[in-house]
Parts: C-alpha cells; sequence; structure tokens
C-alpha cells in the first residue's frame, strides 16, 4: 500500500537504504536485493538519488520514493492511496503507465483511491464510497453517465463529459450513455450537433466568453515583489550539495494571482520559501512590500504580511481547539483578545467553518476541514500576500473547489495570490500568470492563454495541457476561428457554438458569392 502522504512511510536513512526495508524484512537475499534496488529506483525516476536522504527530497520525490520501496518487493497487489497527488503530470503518466503494464504482464491487481477523474477512466470497475457506505459501482461508462448523481456526492466528472453536457444543455440535446462513453465518442456527438446550427451572422455576448476570471492585479502600481538574480543551494561545498534554484528575477503586482508551475524537484517550495524570509537568499535580492528578506529586522515585520500555508496545511495544527490554533498567529502579533476573536472568526467564515464548534479539537475533523482550519489560521493575521504550496492536493473536487473559493474571495479584498500547484486545469481557471520551472531554472514567466498557446513548450516541461483545452482543440481544423484556450466547460460550449456559426455563416456568404 502507498499512502497518501509519504512522510508516514518512509523509514530509511538513505533513498536506497529505504527502498531494501520491504525486500529486507522479506528476507530476499542481498544479491537479489542489489539488483532489485536500483531497479525499483529507475522505474519512478528517481536513479542517481540512491545516497540522498529522504529528508531532501521534494514532496513529489518521496512520493516517488514510496512507490518504489512497494515495487521493490513486487506485490501481487498494489492500493494506491491518493500516491499521485503529489506528483507533477509527467510522474503521474509515468507512474501509471508502469503500473498498467504490470497489471497486463504480471497479473498484477491495482486498486486506485483517487480524486483524479482521469484516472478513473482507466479503471475497469469504480467503486464509489459516500459517509462510510457503497453508494455506487460500475464501469466508469456506467458511473460518469450519471453526472448529477456523481456531483451530488461532491465528486467530479471529466472534463470531456462536462464539456459535452454543458454544449448539449445550450442546444436542448441530451448525449446518451454511449456517447458519452469515450472522449472520440463524444466528439463525434458534438461535431454532430454543431453542424446542424443554423448561419447567424452576429453573435450574442453570451456567446463570448472570457477564457479565465477578470484579473484583480494592479499592473499600474509598483511591484509588490521584486526578485533579482535568486540564487540557493542545499549542503553547500559538501559533495552531495544540490543546486535547488539558480537566477531568479521576476516580479508580482498587488492583487495578482501568480500560479507556479514545474516538474517534482523543480525548486517550487524553495523559491517560495524566500518570500516570507523562511530561506534568506545566498546570491540575489528579494523585497517584498518594501521589505529586504536579507535583513533580520525587516523580516520580522514582513511575517506580519506575508502569510505562508505548506504542502500539507494540516500539520500545522498543533492546538487543544480550534479556537486556539487560529487564535495563534493574532496573538502573537499583539492583537487585544477582542481584535483576535474577530479575526478568527471572520478566518472561520472566509473557509467556510463559520458555525463550527470552537472548542472542539482540530484533529477530530476530517482532512478537508483540518486544512481549513490550518488556513483559516494564516488568514486571521489579515496578510497581504498569501502563499499557498499544493493547498489543494488530495481533497475531493468538493473540499478542493471550497479551497478555491475562498481564495479567490481574498483575491477580490486585494490579497496578492501567489499559489504552487501541478495541476494545470486548475492554475489555467485560477491564475492571471504562471511562472514555470525546471531544473531550478526560470523557464517563462507570462499570463495564462500565452503559456498555452506553446504546446511543445509545456509538454518540454513534463507540464500538460488543461484537459478542457485538450477535449476543445480536437475542433480547431473544423472551425478555423476556434479558440481553443479555454479552461471551463460553460466557456468552452460557448466557443464552439460561436465558432461552428461562424464558420456557418462564412460559407454561406461564400456560397452567395459564387
Amino acid at each position: 500500500m502507498v499512502f497518501q502522504n509519504p512522510d508516514n512511510q518512509i523509514v530509511g536513512t538513505t533513498v536506497e537504504e529505504d527502498v531494501a526495508f520491504g525486500p529486507e524484512n522479506l528476507g530476499m537475499p542481498r544479491e537479489e536485493m542489489l539488483q532489485v534496488v536500483p531497479q525499483s529506483l529507475r522505474k519512478v525516476g528517481l536513479d542517481g538519488f540512491e545516497k540522498r536522504q529522504p529528508s531532501e527530497l521534494s514532496g513529489g520525490q518521496k512520493q516517488k520514493l514510496a512507490v518504489a520501496g512497494i515495487l521493490a518487493m513486487a506485490p501481487k497487489c498494489i492500493i494506491l492511496d491518493e500516491a499521485t497527488s503529489m506528483l507533477d503530470p509527467r510522474s503521474r503518466r509515468e507512474l501509471l503507465r508502469l503500473v498498467s503494464e504490470l497489471q497486463k504482464t504480471q497479473g498484477l491487481t491495482l486498486i486506485n483511491v483517487t480524486h483524479h477523474m482521469d484516472e478513473v477512466l482507466q479503471a475497469d470497475r469504480v467503486l464509489v464510497m459516500s459517509h462510510g457506505e457503497l453508494v455506487m459501482q460500475g464501469t466508469p461508462n456506467e458511473v460518469f453517465f450519471q453526472s448529477e448523481k456523481i456531483q451530488h456526492l461532491g465528486l467530479d466528472v471529466p472534463s470531456y463529459i462536462r464539456v459535452t453536457r454543458a454544449l448539449a444543455s445550450r442546444l436542448a440535446s441530451e448525449p446518451t450513455r454511449e456517447q458519452l462513453a469515450t472522449e472520440d465518442r463524444a466528439a463525434e456527438y458534438l461535431r454532430s450537433l454543431l453542424q446542424n446550427l443554423s448561419a447567424t451572422p452576429e453573435l450574442s455576448q453570451t456567446e463570448v466568453v472570457p477564457a479565465s476570471s477578470v484579473s484583480m492585479a494592479d499592473y499600474q502600481a509598483a511591484p509588490i515583489i521584486e526578485v533579482e538574480g535568486l540564487s540557493h543551494a542545499y549542503n553547500v561545498k559538501r559533495p552531495d550539495e544540490i543546486d535547488a534554484i539558480h537566477d531568479i528575477s521576476f516580479r508580482v503586482w498587488p492583487g495578482e494571482f501568480l500560479g507556479i508551475a514545474g516538474h517534482t524537484g523543480s525548486g517550487k517550495s524553495t523559491l517560495i520559501q524566500h518570500l516570507n524570509g523562511l530561506l534568506r537568499p545566498q546570491e540575489g535580492t528579494i523585497r517584498v512590500l518594501g521589505y529586504d528578506v536579507a535583513e533580520n529586522k525587516d523580516v520580522q515585520q514582513l511575517r506580519r504580511h506575508v502569510g505562508m500555508v505548506f504542502q500539507y496545511p494540516e500539520q500545522q495544527l498543533f492546538a487543544e481547539t480550534i479556537y486556539d490554533d487560529v487564535a495563534y498567529g493574532p496573538k502573537r502579533l499583539g492583537l487585544s483578545d477582542e481584535e483576535v476573536r474577530d479575526n478568527c472568526l471572520a478566518a472561520l467564515r472566509l473557509v467556510g467553518l463559520g458555525d463550527i464548534d470552537l472548542e472542539r479539537s482540530p484533529f477530530e475533523l476530517s482532512g478537508g476541514q483540518m486544512r481549513r482550519v490550518a488556513i483559516a489560521g494564516i488568514l486571521a493575521m489579515k496578510p497581504e500576500v498569501l502563499i499557498l504550496d499544493e493547498p489543494a492536493a488530495g481533497l475531493d473536487p468538493q473540499g478542493r473547489e471550497e479551497i478555491f473559493a475562498t481564495i479567490r474571495g481574498l483575491q477580490r479584498e486585494g490579497v496578492t495570490i501567489i499559489f504552487v500547484s501541478h495541476s494545470m486545469d486548475d492554475l489555467a481557471r485560477l491564475a492571471d500568470r504562471i511562472l514555470i520551472l525546471r531544473n531550478g531554472r526560470l523557464q517563462r514567466i507570462a499570463p495564462v492563454a500565452e503559456i498555452f498557446s506553446d504546446r511543445d513548450f509545456v509538454l518540454e516541461n513534463d507540464l500538460e495541457i488543461p484537459a478542457v483545452m485538450r477535449f476543445v482543440d480536437r475542433f480547431s481544423a473544423d472551425y478555423p476561428s476556434l479558440d481553443a484556450r479555454v479552461f471551463t466547460a460553460r466557456a468552452s460550449a460557448d466557443r464552439l457554438i460561436a465558432a461552428a456559426r461562424a464558420t456557418t455563416h462564412s460559407e454561406a456568404v461564400e456560397e452567395s458569392v459564387q
């Protein structure tokens, strides 16, 4: 079994020791282990990391290490409990491809607990759980055809089904189960609908929907964050020195939502830990809200204005009651008891926990609720800049959307958001610009639509095109005016209808001229 949090199953002092732990306990001969350990590391892309300490790995690399430790034991059944939640898109695809090959070639049984709907599509059979009960089961097609029921359970359906249903609804049609069985069949069904549209020379405003939400950023103001020539290495002047980030420069403006993406181990966490002084610049300069991150006195003031939510926010919890946990930060800021309480109640309302029992232990809550309490503890200090490192990883779709709604609400109130994520779908919907890291170096920082215009660039950096955009792009050859850079189901339906009508009108004009 591969757990959701890899830290819960890493026991070795080095990477190779950790992978060898299982085989050793099974009594595997040493000669065999010397072959199995490097083979397992190679399968997950960690060859060359044998002598590293697990504590030096990124969250995604730890997840790969946990998987390697299981593969080394050659089990007949593997249970993945959200095991891909911390992996970059390429690593996730490679892991799923690997276990799929093992399933076919070695008869491996695979049980995958996941909130990634595209992973569910690859299953032979799907079981849907709710409140400890089995509420649905069947093939992926049988389960996902019941879209309303799935969404009522706080889950989601694959992007192509959302787009298909949205467009069909606009055109007063209802797809059959067979028409939703695969992306190919759904695309075929939509083409037949769009081909029957009447020519309309003028498009209504409802058909012209922006690809993403309206930006709250003030690009006319002075930058709120300025990073120039930032470099940072771990284990400096040791044989195992790691060059984590190198010569990075960028700016962030007030009210902006900046997404940060990159493959596992690309330096994302190292970069953002500089922005509130958890790490100090070894080379280069950082100014946040006018404060110099290299100066101790400035960092003390800076942390009053910059909040940081880590990869596993629930690990930030420590107090006996929810109130004490959320109140910890405001109390350290020297606020009065009344101000502390007002801040705490406001923060809990923001994260959707306004009615929760404040005297309850935070450790009695669900994973999603614990995460929101941890975020409330940061929000209670009323930061001007909020930095989030994969805050939605491992959450169900409903929990993820609740956190995103909170973040969007904060941005509307003027909070600058810096958001690290492996999910291109989330970044495409939420961010104004995206900063791409690869091997610790800045590859590009640009608006969302510009980033996803360059497919080769996205794929070269181990990322992926958002699922909605990938599906819509299937129709680009049919409709020359179609701009496929769209990231929600409703906007996709509107873009497709607009492009189909424009093409029909153009053809009608040509025929009349002839």
